[in-house]
């Protein structure tokens, strides 16, 4: 069973996801941040794969890519890291990042190579859904690699369960149209939107993602969702903890803590 499935079907409340950038602050931090957040009870793990143009992230994350393909960070490095892995890794592995470089790379290689250092899942937030659905999914399918869509406030409902229907492993539940980026609390807006997604009783379970980043925000997508993603916050933790993992992991937990 893949490592999400069998996360959710133990677990269908509160689960915290947290996203890193690989090879942030440092090049050689990939693995032993991964090891920290399991080691302090974090749920799953994103890691960001670095890209020269993240339109989808906040300035935070932008930075960090930067410095990441700065350091000499790339998908072969990354792979590399990963190898490891699953020595003593157990929780689900998922790779975020954009179309481009996992192009170059070669989408089956891509994927052969997430199967084989036992990466789980796959978020691609420029891929056009029916680019997946007509050219990429059976391939992903073949080497066990959850794809990961996106929705937002605007995604239509007759999207929303065309999505539904056609993938699995959970749903990325973005709060709001904007980029990634801490928030100080879920307006009106975003709470209906939140209720608007449960009366829709979809199969899969969601995870809501942008703008957590205190006790506020992590208790509002606990209740709306089956959990919540973590990601500028704790890139920022990494900044400012530089050489310090396990307190850059403390301070996260400390922050959403209260």
């Amino acid at each position: 069973m893949n490592r999400i499935t069998e996360l959710f079907s133990k677990k269908n409340k509160g689960i915290l996801s947290v996203y890193f950038t690989a090879g942030y602050p440092e090049l050689t931090d990939t693995l032993p941040v991964l090891r920290e957040l399991q080691l302090r009870g974090i749920d799953m793990v994103e890691i960001g794969m670095p890209f020269s143009d993240p339109m989808a992230d906040g300035p935070v994350i932008q930075e960090s890519n930067q410095k990441a393909l700065n350091n000499g960070m790339t998908l072969r490095v990354l792979f590399d890291q990963l190898k490891e892995m699953r020595r003593d890794v157990t929780i689900p592995v998922i790779l975020m990042g954009y179309l481009n470089p996992v192009i170059q790379f070669g989408f089956e290689a891509f994927c052969q190579k997430c199967q084989e250092v036992g990466v789980d899942g796959l978020i691609l937030p420029d891929l056009p859904f029916r680019d997946y659905m007509e050219e990429y999914k059976s391939v992903a399918d073949k080497y066990g690699v959850k794809i990961i869509m996106l929705i937002t406030p605007e995604t239509s409902d007759e999207r929303i369960r065309f999505i539904d229907t056609h993938t699995d492993g959970f749903i990325y539940m973005v709060s709001s149209a904007s980029t990634t980026g801490a928030q100080t609390s879920f307006d009106s807006y975003k709470q209906d939107y939140f209720r608007r997604i449960n009366a829709m009783n979809l199969r899969n379970p969601r995870l809501i993602g942008f703008g957590i980043s205190n006790k506020s925000t992590l208790d509002s997508a606990f209740a709306a969702a089956s959990g919540a993603i973590i990601g500028s916050r704790f890139v920022k933790s990494l900044e400012e903890h530089r050489g310090d993992v396990k307190g850059a992991v403390e301070d996260l937990l400390e922050r959403i803590s209260k």
